[in-house]
């Protein structure tokens, strides 16, 4: 609330930038020319999720509020990981669609819909 959404947003990415490179340092500590060595360089565009995702992140604080935001956070993980599986997107293997994951899910969310009401 000090200052603009995308100042905070470049603030969590830059500090997040930061440790990464100091656990990098200390527990891997190779060249980062190695990443020229990714076959698939579209791979490496993680960091503009993690920008949209620090972005829904601290709108959805605001607008919702801690509880029902990390709900629907979490809520928002579990199906797009089950569709990346589903489809067997960014290499992934492909899984076959499961009954008791999509019951799973429909749960989850009707529990965020009953936390919501009280």
């Amino acid at each position: 609330k000090a200052t603009s959404l995308w100042v905070s947003t470049s603030f969590v990415q830059f500090t997040a930038f930061l440790v990464c490179l100091v656990i990098w340092y200390f527990a891997d500590g190779k060249s980062f020319m190695t990443l020229t060595q990714v076959p698939d360089k579209w791979t490496l565009l993680g960091g503009v999720i993690g920008a949209f995702i620090t972005y829904t992140v601290i709108i959805g604080m605001n607008q919702l509020g801690p509880a029902r935001a990390v709900m629907l956070i979490v809520a928002a993980q579990l199906i797009a990981a089950y569709l990346i599986e589903l489809f067997g997107m960014f290499g992934v293997e492909k899984a076959g669609f499961d009954w008791l994951k999509l019951l799973g899910t429909a749960l989850f969310l009707a529990g965020i819909i009953i936390f919501k009401k009280n």
